[in-house]
């Protein structure tokens, strides 16, 4: 990890959240969707410090175009799926 990917005493944010660089590694549907819900709780609960909007609106965009195209990667291949259960053998 390069010194300049390691900044936490950049952030003055009290809570608990840690925002995850998006050129990362991907992390998973249902991770994403639970750091959304983690934004949107703060968001909800005015736990979210004003100098961090921003940012937290810029990684859930960007957790939102990940959840979209995890679900339109798995709605493809589970139509690939199904169309290769509807041909007939030939044998």
């Amino acid at each position: 990890m390069s010194p300049k990917d390691t900044s936490p005493a950049e952030s003055s944010d009290t809570s608990s959240e840690t925002i995850v660089d998006a050129t990362a590694d991907p992390i998973g549907y249902a991770d994403a969707m639970n750091e959304l819900e983690d934004i949107l709780g703060q968001l909800d609960n005015d736990r979210l410090d004003i100098d961090h909007l921003a940012e937290h609106v810029e990684r859930a965009a960007t957790l939102i175009a990940l959840c979209r195209e995890r679900l339109d990667t798995a709605r493809i291949r589970v139509t690939e799926i199904v169309a290769d259960l509807d041909e007939p053998d030939s044998d």
